[in-house]
């Protein structure tokens, strides 16, 4: 945390890791694209996540606003699909957030922000032995600040605000040698606006009812490790999270009177959701493997419940929409792994799912597919020397299907298939020099069948404004195939040099879009060419310290909508660099930091649209852009008790 930018959100980080991407359209980017492969939005329910987010092993998928990053210990980034080790399947990928465990000895901590933007924070922790064989750890925080917008027509700099509240407490039992028990309780209020578009394109809104982007959830994690003498090793894993969203925005943009019909519109969605997990396995132990003891074995099943109540108030709809969706799943799943030779290992992995969802809505919509879906994974890891290791892999995903809950869709258009692909990597991990120089590097191709594909029909009103209606379809197929390179060096003592690159060409097969544009060939959409991140910390003597860092992305299409505009840049972002520093002073129990992020002030664009909207120009179809963070700046002061 010594990098040049505060670490609010899982947002805030994922810039730095290559093939990851986010997408906003909300106040926080609570979507996630992994190897140009991910949702980019939600406008009704259901959605089905292609990336996995776990905070403490409670699944939070869909709804990553939550994910807030005070006393976090780690944030881990698996690509590609995952399921034979970890509960949670995904198409895409996984993102796992760890907190900080109770700790041995009494330890707590202070930590003050300070910035523009009228940007505060305050963040409390204290963590301890409560007895013998029981720790506890309570982490507190709470952020405030304007946004970066200001409605000229309120007179107000504060409609895009964020202000993020989160609660985090943990207990660590061992009443045995032989067994380890954890509780994880969470509570998160994030009470944000949402007014980030304006028909200029610029940070100068004209909202005369600004949005609001709000989510209050709740949850629990309890975990339970027990090895039965050499043996074997049982591990159990329950999650359970409930959530109030509400999501809404200014439709036009403007103010009554603007548009000459006087068209004015606003949309609000509401959720109630509920996900319940519970995860069971068996590991082997040194004295439980198989086939002479030679091979490794890891047996789970999983199961997953969630329910999401859904209301949708819309200014051009006669009676609230509302709808009742229900998703179980029941996945088995196991690896063996096994050493070939001295320095070879071998690992397959399988995974069946049967997934079942329920919807009804306030339309008479009735929908129950049942998928049954399967993946899997087979690796060969070679030890090169001491602490160099290549791999060889090949793993299977899948999603299930769904259905798009719309009464603005035609009935034809309600209902798509499951999506899978296949991923084969080659790699090579290892550190060298002494461990001085940490790197891994991949080179991988995924190969997408029924692709599920984010597209929009626009239709006309009388009046001559829009209605945009998102829609999800399904595409032949795809290909994702990429570069990754990550490398750490500590050149002296008190230099460390980074960097990480990701390379990505994605390409749509025998694909004719909803709107009836053919994308044979073309780039899929959040998909950047190419994002690096590179920089160096330097530590000089007395504690003082220096940070700087570069991060740059590559253009990359908004939507798999790709209307023809006289403008190409209206259907796409553009590249762009930013460079963020920190220098501070850490010594004793003290560590101050004075930050900037942006620091060129650069415009860059995270999530835009095509589509009219500005009776000015006549409604003429154009882009409109979501603008990232301008220059921030501030100090962090943080005291260890």
């Amino acid at each position: 945390d010594q990098r040049g930018r505060t670490l609010e959100h899982l947002e805030d980080v994922l810039s730095q890791i290559p093939n990851v991407n986010i997408s906003g359209g909300s106040s926080r980017a609570r979507y996630y694209q992994i190897r140009g492969i991910g949702e980019r939005g939600q406008q009704e329910e259901p959605l089905n996540s292609s990336v996995a987010l776990l905070i403490d092993g409670v699944d939070l998928s869909g709804i990553g606003t939550a994910a807030l990053l005070h006393d976090v210990s780690q944030v881990e980034v698996l690509r590609g699909p995952q399921g034979t080790l970890y509960g949670a399947n995904a198409l895409a990928g996984l993102i796992q957030v760890r907190t900080n465990d109770p700790t041995t000895t009494f330890e707590g901590g202070l930590t003050l922000d300070a910035g523009n933007y009228d940007a505060r924070g305050l963040g409390v922790t204290v963590s301890g032995p409560l007895t013998g064989t029981l720790g506890g750890r309570l982490a507190v925080r709470q952020y405030r600040d304007d946004g970066f917008y200001r409605n000229t027509y309120l007179d107000r700099t504060d409609t895009n605000k964020r202000d993020e509240l989160s609660v985090r407490g943990k207990l660590a039992w061992s009443p045995l040698e032989t067994l380890d028990l954890g509780l994880s309780l969470g509570y998160v209020d994030v009470d944000n606006g949402y007014d980030a578009f304006s028909l200029d394109n610029d940070r100068r809104t004209r909202s005369d009812e600004p949005g609001r982007d709000a989510q209050e959830s709740r949850f629990v994690g309890l975990t339970a490790d027990w090895a039965y003498g050499d043996v074997l090793v049982a591990q159990a894993a329950f999650g359970y999270v409930a959530s109030d969203i509400d999501y809404g925005y200014d439709e036009d943009w403007t103010y009554v009177g603007f548009h000459p019909w006087g068209y004015s519109s606003t949309d609000r969605y509401r959720r109630d959701r509920e996900t319940t997990t519970v995860d069971l396995r068996l590991l082997s132990g040194d004295g439980g493997r198989l086939f002479g003891g030679t091979t490794d074995w890891v047996a789970g099943v999983y199961t997953l419940q969630q329910t999401v109540d859904f209301k949708r108030d819309y200014t051009f709809f006669a009676d609230q929409f509302t709808s009742d969706f229900e998703i179980s799943r029941l996945a088995l799943y196991g690896e063996l792994s096994r050493g070939v030779g001295e320095r070879g290992r071998l690992t397959l992995g399988l995974r069946g799912e049967r997934h079942q969802s329920e919807y009804t809505d306030s339309q008479e919509a009735s929908f129950s597919p049942t998928d049954d879906l399967w993946g899997g994974r087979l690796v060969f890891e070679w030890d090169l020397a001491e602490h160099t290791m290549a791999y060889v892999s090949a793993t299977r995903g899948y999603k299930a299907g769904g259905f798009n809950p719309s009464n603005s869709l035609d009935v034809e258009l309600r209902q798509f298939d499951p999506e899978s692909l296949w991923n084969y990597e080659l790699g090579l991990k290892g550190r060298w020099f002494e461990q001085r120089l940490v790197g891994r590097f991949s080179l991988f191709s995924m190969q997408r069948e029924d692709v599920q594909i984010g597209t929009s029909i626009i239709r006309l009103r009388q009046d001559g404004s829009s209605e945009f209606i998102q829609l999800i379809s399904n595409a032949a197929q795809g290909t994702n195939n990429g570069i990754e390179l990550e490398v750490t060096f500590a050149v002296t003592p008190n230099l460390e040099l980074f960097g990480n690159l990701g390379l990505l060409d994605t390409r749509f097969k025998n694909f004719v879009n909803s709107a009836g544009e053919d994308l044979d060939g073309e780039e899929q959409a959040h998909a950047p060419g190419y994002q690096f991140f590179v920089g160096a910390n330097y530590r000089f003597g007395q504690g003082f310290y220096l940070g700087l860092e570069i991060e740059g992305k590559d253009s990359f299409y908004y939507s798999d909508s790709r209307r023809f505009a006289d403008n190409a840049e209206d259907l796409s972002s553009r590249p762009y660099e930013l460079i963020n520093a920190s220098a501070g002073f850490a010594r004793d129990r003290w560590d101050v930091r004075v930050w900037a992020r942006n620091l060129t002030d650069a415009d860059y664009t995270t999530r835009g649209f095509y589509f009219p909207n500005d009776p000015r120009d006549g409604y003429t179809e154009r882009g409109w852009f979501q603008l990232g963070d301008p220059r921030r700046y501030g100090m962090t002061v943080k005291l260890r008790l």
